[in-house]
């Protein structure tokens, strides 16, 4: 009876594993695709080389958020595996990858637009 109990909790404890993984990789705020990291909305995302990293804020406000929007958090989001969220100067909540801040780019204009990599040799797409 216990072998059978036990194995019966380690395998809903298993599936319970596999559901949580799942809804932690469909709430993540990006992910790869076409070999680049893309918010929910798959439009490509940046670094700034003048952010640094795991410093907790971006350089990039005013008219540079202008043309860069950063990527946006919600105040119930909250941190997972590697992103992160820093706070911007105005306040607001944006996301970060590997400790660095993410943005778009305004001149970007669909899904498979990469237009602001190596922009000025301070923007980059980030990579797999």
């Amino acid at each position: 009876m216990f072998k059978k109990s036990f194995a019966a909790r380690s395998a809903i404890a298993l599936v319970l594993g596999f559901a949580s993984l799942a809804a932690s990789a469909a709430d993540a705020p990006a992910k790869m695709a076409g070999g680049v990291l893309v918010a929910a909305n798959s439009m490509t995302l940046y670094t700034f080389d003048k952010d640094v990293a795991n410093s907790g804020k971006s350089t990039c406000n005013g008219p540079c958020a202008t043309a860069w929007p950063p990527l946006m958090a919600t105040a119930s989001d909250q941190p997972m595996g590697g992103y992160t969220i820093v706070t911007r100067d105005d306040g607001g909540r944006q996301w970060a990858y590997k400790g660095k801040p993410l943005y778009f780019f305004q001149s970007d204009k669909t899904a498979s637009d990469r237009t602001g990599d190596n922009f000025k040799d301070v923007w980059h797409v980030i990579k797999e």
